[in-house]
């Protein structure tokens, strides 16, 4: 005759062995977003972004890089709303004086308090001579 398994000690093994190992699984498919943090749109700005359309009414960086000044004088910084009509000529504006300085233009599909604008200009890489 068969002995019915004891729902003890079937809540016993699934403690000890079952929860570890779903533990470990969630552990496992969060770490990509513990990963560090690599490229320009890191925490701390290590690339001194600047944002395009500079906005109105933000604060100027103390160590603000030069190209981010010279795209301002040429782009006055708006209080359009991101998406309104008078927001998008703001934006190609700067994008293309950003270009024209020698910066990069980085997309940020990813907003947060540190980096809310839609795209940034990187300033040029200082390149050694010789």
């Amino acid at each position: 005759m068969k002995q019915n398994p004891d729902p003890h000690t079937l809540l016993t093994h699934f403690k000890h062995l079952i929860l570890p190992v779903f533990g470990l699984w969630l552990s496992l498919l969060a770490a990509p977003a513990n990963a560090n943090c690599e490229g320009c749109l890191c925490p701390g700005d290590p690339c001194r972004l600047c944002p395009l359309p500079a906005v109105e009414g933000a604060p100027i960086k103390p160590d603000e890089p030069e190209i981010c000044a010279r795209i301002r004088e040429k782009v006055p910084p708006t209080s359009a709303q991101p998406g309104s009509n008078e927001y998008f000529p703001s934006l190609d504006r700067s994008i293309a004086t950003c270009v024209a300085e020698g910066g990069d233009v980085i997309r940020n599909r990813r907003r947060n308090e540190e980096f809310p604008s839609r795209a940034y200009c990187k300033p040029p890489v200082q390149i050694p001579t010789r």
